[in-house]
C-alpha cells in the first residue's frame, strides 16, 4: 500500500497559516490582556474584582442568563430540529430558511427587534395597553436580553440538531419500536443518547456566544449589567483599563472552561457510542 503521509516539511508548511492566525488573534491579544490587567499589581487587581459585589453580580448574571438561554435553546431546537428532519411538508424549505435567517443579523439589529416587540412603543406594549390598561415593557431588562440571545441562538442549534438527526441509524429506532418501546422510551434511550454529542457541542457554543455577546446588550442596556457591558463601561467611561482587561481575562477563562468541559463530555459520548 502506498504511504500517503506528507513529508515533515509539507506538514509544517500547512500548519503555518493556522499557527499564524492563532498567534495573531488569540495568543498575542491574551498575553497583552494579562499584562495590562496585572499592571505591576496583578494580585491586587484580581483580588479587588473578586471581592467587589458589583463585578461578582455582573459575572453571576452573565453566567445564569447564558445558562438559561442555552437550556431554552436546546429544548426548543431539539423539538423543532427533530420535527423538521422527520417530516416533509409543503413550504418546509422556506420555513427552515426563515428559522435560520437570524444568522444574518448582527447583535444590534436583534436588539432593535426586541425593542420593536417589547419596548415602550413595541407590539406587546400596544396590545397590553388595550387589554389591561397599561403597557408591559421588558425589552430593556434581562428578560429582553434573554429573548434577544434566544433569537440568535436557536438557528445555530437547530442546524446542528438537524445535521445530527439526519445521520441517525433509524434501524435502532425501528428495533426499539418492534420490541414494544413507546415514543418516550425511544426518545430517552435511543434518540437523545445518539444526539448527545451534537447537543453538548452546540450548547457549549450557544453558552459561549451568549456570555460574550455585546451588540444586543449594548442596544438594550438600560437595566442590564452583564459582564460585556461592565467591561465596556470600565474601559470607556471610567478609563480603568487594568480592571477592564482583568474582567476580560475572567470572562475568557469562564468561556474556555465551559468549552473544555463540553469537549471532554462530547469525547466520552462519542467513545461510548462507538
Amino acid at each position: 500500500m502506498r504511504d500517503l503521509t506528507l513529508p515533515r516539511g509539507w506538514r509544517v508548511a500547512l500548519l503555518l497559516p493556522a499557527l499564524a492566525v492563532f498567534l495573531a488573534f488569540w495568543l498575542l491579544p491574551m498575553a497583552a490582556l494579562v499584562q495590562v490587567s496585572g499592571d505591576g499589581h496583578a494580585f491586587e487587581t484580581y483580588r479587588a474584582i473578586l471581592t467587589n459585589a458589583r463585578y461578582l453580580d455582573s459575572l453571576w448574571q452573565t453566567v445564569v442568563l447564558s445558562a438559561l438561554v442555552t437550556l431554552a435553546t436546546l429544548a426548543l431546537s431539539l423539538v423543532a430540529g427533530l420535527f423538521l428532519t422527520r417530516h416533509d411538508f409543503p413550504g418546509k424549505s422556506a420555513l427552515v430558511s426563515m428559522l435560520t435567517l437570524p444568522l444574518a443579523f448582527p447583535g444590534v439589529v436583534v436588539g432593535f427587534m426586541v425593542i420593536m416587540l417589547a419596548g415602550r412603543q413595541g407590539l406587546i406594549g400596544d396590545l397590553t395597553s388595550k387589554l389591561i390598561g397599561h403597557k408591559v415593557v421588558f425589552a430593556y431588562s434581562l428578560t429582553g436580553l434573554f429573548l434577544g440571545y434566544l433569537y440568535f441562538s436557536i438557528p445555530r442549534v437547530i442546524l446542528a440538531v438537524m445535521a445530527a438527526a439526519e445521520s441517525l441509524d433509524h434501524s435502532l429506532t425501528e428495533a426499539a419500536s418492534s420490541l414494544g418501546a413507546g415514543p418516550f422510551a425511544i426518545a430517552r434511550d435511543v434518540t437523545l443518547p445518539a444526539l448527545a454529542p451534537a447537543l453538548i457541542a452546540s450548547g457549549a457554543m450557544c453558552f459561549a456566544t451568549s456570555v460574550g455577546a455585546f451588540g444586543t446588550a449594548f442596544t438594550l442596556a438600560t437595566d442590564i449589567d452583564v459582564l460585556p457591558m461592565t467591561i465596556y463601561t470600565e474601559f470607556t467611561l471610567n478609563a480603568n483599563v487594568a480592571t477592564a482587561a482583568a474582567l476580560s481575562v475572567i470572562l475568557g477563562i469562564v468561556t474556555w472552561a465551559v468549552l473544555m468541559l463540553a469537549r471532554n463530555f462530547t469525547g466520552q459520548a462519542v467513545a461510548a457510542g462507538g
